[in-house]
């Protein structure tokens, strides 16, 4: 019989391209791994892995095994949801949960101290990872519950065995000094208010870089970018000085000091934050107990 660990190795060699690259995210040493696969094809009588590059691919034995496991694992889940059951659905255990990094300040932070008091027989380790690390993790079965937000406006696509649920609209509004004249204005900011101001950016290829490209996008001048910080306690320290501006999701910000403002955009950028888990953990009462402590600890929505 295929052993689920030599199962759950295929898999994620499969997805990572490499024996190293598996082992570091199940845990193990490569040589563990390869001890692994090894013992599944003497298992099925056959090669499931094939040298490509410095990589390895599915053989078509390989593939076969892959395609079948995510039944495996579901069959697996729901064994234990039913023994879970038994124990009147009280949230208890280890529940595994990946999220990205302003999730993590803005939403599970604030959460974790009532869904501690609620559940205390329930342990929760929370690891930082971007959505598409995040749900590949839920995917293999290395974690249990992932939050991860749509890029650039896209939801971002799911595998069949996954089920997602909005939690949360995430905001971007402009942090400035008091005495920045646009704090003068009484109405959310428009395109043409920005044009002429000196701006502190997230790096691009960050998803608040986008937004920042985006607020720009019907204009033809060039918006003004003094800095580059990917950091959002930083960004705030330089617009204190009075000078630049700066484009943050609610979120991500930590606490206005003395003497900065938030303002509202006319259009501001969004990004929706989900919640996902495998579909055959539909039943599990920890991931409920975490989805609804969740949803009844939400944001504010005042800029």
């Amino acid at each position: 019989m295929i052993e689920v660990g030599a199962l759950r190795a295929l898999r994620s060699v499969a997805a990572l391209g490499t024996l190293a690259r598996a082992a570091d995210e199940l845990g193990f040493t490569a040589s563990a791994v390869s001890q692994q696969i090894k013992r599944l094809e003497r298992q099925v009588g056959l090669p499931v892995l094939a040298p490509a590059g410095r990589g390895v691919v599915l053989t078509p034995a390989g593939q076969a095994i892959v395609d079948a496991a995510p039944e495996v694992f579901q069959a697996l889940e729901r064994c234990a949801e039913a023994a879970q059951s038994v124990a009147d659905g009280a949230p208890q255990g280890t529940l595994r949960l990946v999220a990205f990094s302003t999730g993590i300040r803005g939403l599970l932070a604030p959460t974790m101290p009532r869904l501690s008091k609620r559940c205390p027989d329930l342990r929760v380790e929370i690891s930082e990872q971007d959505p598409d690390q995040a749900l590949h993790s839920i995917d293999a079965g290395t974690a249990d519950l992932a939050l991860a937000h749509d890029a650039d406006g896209l939801p971002v696509p799911l595998s069949p065995s996954l089920t997602r649920r909005l939690l949360h609209t995430d905001i971007g509004d402009v942090v400035m000094a008091r005495t920045h004249r646009l704090a003068k204005l009484d109405r959310p900011l428009t395109s043409a208010d920005l044009i002429g101001h000196r701006w502190v950016t997230s790096p691009p290829g960050t998803v608040c870089h986008q937004w920042f490209r985006r607020l720009f996008a019907d204009v033809p001048e060039e918006p003004d970018v003094c800095h580059r910080v990917d950091d959002f306690s930083t960004q705030m320290s330089l617009v204190a000085g009075g000078e630049v501006l700066a484009l943050i999701p609610r979120l991500a910000r930590p606490p206005l000091r003395e003497g900065l403002i938030s303002h509202p955009l006319h259009r501001p950028p969004q990004r929706e934050v989900h919640a996902v888990w495998r579909s055959s953990a539909n039943a599990s009462p920890a991931i409920q107990a975490v989805l609804a402590e969740l949803e009844a600890t939400a944001p504010p929505d005042a800029p």
